[in-house]
């Protein structure tokens, strides 16, 4: 053990050693250091939200006041055809009565099916739904008050106002066609004799049949005449031919040469061509009119 004198580092030296040499020091390695730890911070729970099951988009039926002209005029025509004979409605057959090409009636068919105003089928018949009649009927009422108000109070001849009826049916007002049909009384058919709907969209239609149905000898009493050709029209009046006018086939020509009957009581007789006695429809005697549902 060193005595108190001996300097310190030297103690166990020999005498006359020189400084004792020590190997360099290395530091202990240092752990590395850990990442601080971040304390975890709970979620919130979000509450589960029901699932509300998807109800189907049920297409809104416009009003007839909503309606385009264009479709106002199909559904009228598509009503009107079925009216007094039984013809299927095809897309060809309706294309036809507006005067447009097969396409552009398609088209407006499948517009038309959409707004569930018809029922249609490829290459099936264009039926009219519930509300595609009432569309109609409500038009079909404003074009026959148009007519008769042109007819009667105006001057019109009857085969001058199919044309001005089609415009100005899209234009008047419901308060004008309610003292349209005021002033004329209400009347329930137009200057044709095609049926006018009530506002409730029921017909009175008289039980008629066409002329050329009638055989040599039978008579009845004019009730209708078509109004689909102008020059017809004027045809007939010329021939003095009229609603409520007794008729009487005298006999059928040969050859297909037509059918000669008598007008009223006139002494003379006059001869018709089949197309002609096929555009006028007589009621018998006893026949009365018939509440009827248009089902085109």
């Amino acid at each position: 053990m060193a005595g108190p004198c001996v300097r310190p580092g030297t103690a166990g030296r020999l005498p006359g050693a020189g400084p004792t040499s020590y190997p360099e020091r290395v530091p202990d390695p240092q752990p590395p250091l850990a990442a601080p730890t971040v304390p975890t911070v709970p979620s919130a729970t979000v509450p589960t939200v029901p699932t509300v099951p998807t109800v189907p988009t049920v297409p809104t039926v416009p009003t007839g006041a909503e309606l385009s002209a264009v479709m106002q005029d199909y559904l009228k025509q598509i009503c009107s055809a079925g009216e007094w004979d039984d013809v299927p409605m095809t897309t060809s057959l309706l294309a036809s009565l507006v005067g447009v090409s097969p396409s552009t009636t398609s088209e407006m068919i499948r517009k038309l099916a959409a707004l569930g105003l018809v029922n249609h089928r490829p290459y099936g018949v264009v039926e009219l739904t519930g509300s595609g009649r009432a569309a109609a009927l409500r038009m079909m009422r404003r074009h026959r008050l148009i007519e008769t108000y042109l007819v009667a109070e105006l001057g019109y001849t009857w085969d001058e106002v199919h044309d001005e009826a089609e415009i100005l049916e899209h234009a008047i007002s419901d308060l004008m066609l309610a003292r349209i049909d005021a002033k004329l009384g209400h009347p329930t058919r137009d200057p044709h004799g095609d049926p006018i709907p009530a506002e409730d969209g029921t017909v009175q239609r008289p039980d008629a049949r066409r002329l050329s149905l009638l055989e040599p000898g039978e008579s009845g009493v004019i009730a209708r005449i078509s109004d689909d050709d102008p020059e017809m029209l004027r045809y007939f009046r010329q021939l003095s031919v009229a609603l409520d006018l007794p008729v009487t086939v005298l006999r059928r020509l040969p050859f297909g040469g037509g059918t000669s009957i008598r007008l009223g009581d006139a002494a003379t007789s006059v001869e018709m061509g089949d197309i002609a006695t096929r555009s006028i429809w007589v009621t018998r005697g006893g026949d009365q009119p018939v509440s009827v549902e248009i089902t085109a």
